[in-house]
C-alpha cells in the first residue's frame, strides 16, 4: 500500500525571550486531500494525515452510517491522485444498496464535522443504549491519560496533531490514533476498534481536543459509554451526552478531572 510520510522537516527561526534568534529544524505534519470513493461513486474529500488510512476508511464509513459492521466493506485500496490520495472502498452489496439510497456529498475539513449537511434532520443521531453507563474509576482515567502522553509519536515530533485513544476499564491503553483533524483521529480509532473486534463499551474513549457535538455522536455511534476529553465540552455536546446517558469527563488532566455527566457513577467508583 502506498502511504506518503506523515510529517516533513522544515527550517524555522526561534526567537527567545532575551531576543536571541537561532535557526532550527522542525517537523510539520502532512495534511493531504483524501477522496473517499465507494464502489466507484465519489462521496467526500477529507483533509487527513496520511497514516492508518484503512482504519479511517472503516471508521468514517461506520460513523457516517454507511456501514454497520466491518462486513460492510469488501476491500479498501489507497491510490495516488494528482493532488492527493483516493480511498477506493468496495462495499458489500447490501451496504452499497443502502448507501446509494441515502447518499449525500460533503466537503470535509479538519475543523468541521457536519460539512455538506443541507437539512437539520440530516444531522447524525446516535441511539441511546439500553441500561446505565458503567461506573468510572478515576485512577484508571489518570492512568490512561499518563500513558497517552507517551503514546503520541507524531505529536511529539510536530506538536500539531490530535489523538484519539481507547483504554480498558482499568486504564490500560489499547489503541491510539493521530491526525491533524480531531474528527479524523476519532474515525481512525473507530476503524481500528471495529477491525480488531474491540467493543468500545468495555472501556473508555479519550480525545485530545475540545469536546464537540460531533465527537460525542461519533463516540456514541461506536458504542462508547464514556468519553474523556482534554478540553471542555460545548453546550450541545453536553446536551447530547445527557440524552445518550454517556459519561462525559472533560478538562481532563492527570491531577484533576471535571465530570459533566455521570457524576454519581464516578463518585460510586471512587468510594465517595
Amino acid at each position: 500500500m502506498f502511504l506518503p510520510p506523515s510529517s516533513r522537516p522544515t527550517d524555522a527561526l526561534v526567537v527567545g525571550a532575551d531576543g536571541d534568534i537561532r535557526p532550527v529544524q522542525r517537523a510539520v505534519p502532512e495534511e493531504v486531500p483524501v477522496s473517499l470513493v465507494y464502489s466507484s461513486v465519489p462521496f467526500a474529500v477529507m483533509m487527513l494525515t496520511p497514516s492508518d488510512l484503512d482504519d479511517f476508511a472503516y471508521g468514517f464509513s461506520l460513523t457516517e452510517g454507511i456501514i454497520t459492521d466491518a462486513a460492510g466493506i469488501r476491500e479498501v485500496a489507497v491510490e495516488e491522485e494528482a493532488r492527493g490520495l483516493r480511498l477506493a472502498i468496495r462495499l458489500a452489496p447490501g451496504a452499497l444498496t443502502l448507501h446509494l439510497a441515502r447518499r449525500r456529498s460533503i466537503a470535509g475539513r479538519t475543523g468541521c464535522g457536519l460539512c455538506g449537511i443541507e437539512e437539520l434532520d440530516q444531522m447524525p443521531q446516535a441511539l441511546r443504549p439500553e441500561g446505565a453507563a458503567p461506573a468510572i474509576d478515576v485512577p484508571a482515567i489518570r492512568r490512561a491519560l499518563a500513558a497517552l502522553e507517551e503514546a503520541q509519536p507524531l505529536n511529539d515530533e510536530t506538536r500539531a496533531v490530535h489523538a484519539a485513544a481507547f483504554a480498558r476499564a482499568d486504564g490500560s491503553l489499547v489503541v491510539v490514533r493521530e491526525d491533524v483533524g480531531r474528527h479524523n483521529a476519532l474515525d481512525k480509532l473507530a476503524g481500528a476498534l471495529m477491525r480488531g473486534g474491540v467493543q468500545a463499551a468495555d472501556g473508555f474513549v479519550i480525545v485530545t481536543s475540545r469536546c464537540s457535538f460531533e465527537l460525542v455522536e461519533k463516540a456514541a455511534s461506536i458504542g462508547a459509554r464514556t468519553l474523556i476529553a482534554i478540553s471542555a465540552p460545548t453546550a450541545l455536546a453536553l446536551d447530547r451526552a445527557r440524552a445518550l446517558d454517556m459519561n462525559l469527563v472533560a478538562v481532563a488532566r492527570r491531577d484533576t478531572v471535571s465530570v459533566f455527566h455521570g457524576m454519581d457513577r464516578v463518585r460510586q467508583a471512587v468510594g465517595t
